[in-house]
Order: structure tokens, then C-alpha cells, then sequence
């Protein structure tokens, strides 16, 4: 599978259809996320966490990829994030309302499985999107 290919069967299979065994398939034992939603994690257990929660938080959450570069075992990818905002998301009450944003990933391929990614979103424009959608902060307890 080419390095494009792998980082569209990452977004697609994990991120578009919740397809959590694709994890060990597309991704090495010892993977190592960077989010720019503030987390930073290794391997499979804790970035299934992860996916769970982004998408408890964002019904029908969608990862489409707007264009990916490759060079070699590395791959650079221009992303568009979106669902619908249904559960507690960055400390915002839902509003059942779509929320979108921005964003890029860079991609280290290691013997055909991601051992890398690290993401940058485009936060402030997400929390535009939070604020503007009249979602209410948390109330801490």
C-alpha cells in the first residue's frame, strides 16, 4: 500500500467508520499520537481511548482529507474535521449543532504501519465555531 493510501485508510477506516480493528493493522506497536486537541499518547489502547472519545463527543464525526503529499516513508496531509457536537466537547455543553475545523497531520511510515502522526489544528477557529454554535461552558462540580 502506498504511503497516500495508508494515511486514507487511517482517516477513513479509524476516524470516518469507527472501525477500531483497523488500529493494529494500520498502526505500529508502539504508535505515537500527537493531538492537537492537547493529547499525547503511545500506543494502541490509549488512542483507541482517544478516538472513542472524539467520537462520543461528535456524532457522525468525519475526517476528510483535502490533499496529502508524500515523500518517501513520510506524509503530509491537509484535513477538514467535522460532526455533529452530542456530548461534552473542549468543556462545551452539545448544542446538537455541526461543528467544523481545519487542520494538518504529518505522517512517519515504518515498514508499511503509521509509527507517527502528529496533528495541528486549527483551534481558534473551532472555538469560534463552539462559541458561535451558543454552546455553554462546563460548569466545573
Amino acid at each position: 500500500m502506498s504511503t497516500p493510501s495508508i494515511v486514507r485508510a487511517f482517516y477513513e477506516r479509524i476516524w470516518n467508520d469507527g472501525d477500531l480493528s483497523a488500529i493494529p493493522e494500520l498502526l505500529a506497536e508502539k504508535f505515537v499520537f500527537r493531538s492537537s486537541l492537547g493529547s499525547e499518547m503511545l500506543g494502541h489502547k490509549a488512542f483507541e481511548d482517544y478516538v472513542c472519545s472524539v467520537r462520543g463527543s461528535l456524532s457522525n464525526y468525519h475526517c476528510e482529507v483535502l490533499d496529502c503529499v508524500a515523500e518517501g516513508n513520510r506524509a503530509f496531509a491537509k484535513m477538514r474535521f467535522s460532526g455533529v457536537h452530542t456530548d461534552v466537547f473542549r468543556d462545551y455543553q452539545p448544542t446538537s449543532k455541526l461543528v467544523h475545523w481545519l487542520g494538518t497531520a504529518l505522517f512517519h511510515i515504518d515498514r508499511g504501519v503509521i509509527s507517527e502522526i502528529w496533528v495541528l489544528g486549527d483551534l481558534a477557529g473551532l472555538e469560534q465555531v463552539l462559541q458561535n454554535n451558543k454552546g455553554t461552558l462546563r460548569q466545573e462540580k
